[in-house]
């Protein structure tokens, strides 16, 4: 009797091990979004996921230029406007290649801290914000400038302050550290 009761206890436990498994797989499934052709998985952080994009590509490599990666690989929280690819080449002809040099070290920092905001903002945070202010929410970066928030439609977006716009094409990617939010544009700080 003693041995039946062990074993269904014993099969009953690994039951219950295997289902919270499937159950936490299924979950982290759920939350992991496609990114630049790669999946970005919420137990990474921003850099780890980040360096898998091929829509990223210059993104990290201003990063490292500016000497971020340890930073943004560290506990945060932060929420990152990463833009892709096609928003630095938005930009005009040979800035990219301009700042990534050493001598511009703190100008490429002072343009990427400007993307990030110290807290971790979902797109509903932000939107709750925009509401809360009358259709614009105002944001403190860690670069130290503002930064606005506005709503476009269904479209969030996003106001630096020279007036230039850049749009959120995919939000709330839930990061170990974070989240980032896609955007098309590069927005700059006053310099």
């Amino acid at each position: 009797m003693k041995t039946k009761t062990f074993i269904s206890t014993l099969l009953l436990t690994v039951a219950l091990l295997f289902v919270t498994t499937t159950i936490a797989q299924s979950k982290m499934k759920k939350d992991t979004k496609i990114v630049g052709g790669a999946e970005m998985y919420p137990s990474k952080d921003i850099v780890s996921n980040a360096v898998n994009s091929k829509d990223h590509t210059t993104l990290v490599a201003a990063v490292k230029a500016a000497e971020l990666v340890e930073t943004l690989q560290g506990d945060g929280p932060f929420t990152v406007f990463a833009p892709n690819n096609a928003a630095f080449d938005k930009l005009p002809n040979g800035t990219v290649a301009t700042l990534l040099k050493q001598e511009n070290k703190e100008k490429l920092q002072a343009v990427l801290t400007y993307h990030v905001l110290a807290g971790k903002y979902s797109g509903k945070d932000i939107m709750k914000a925009i509401k809360k202010g009358g259709g614009k929410a105002s944001f403190k970066t860690v670069n130290g400038s503002m930064i606005t928030a506005m709503m476009d439609g269904k479209a969030l977006v996003l106001i630096d302050n020279a007036g230039n716009k850049s749009t959120v094409t995919i939000a709330d990617v839930n990061q170990s550290n974070g989240v980032i939010h896609v955007v098309d544009t590069v927005v700059l700080p006053t310099m």
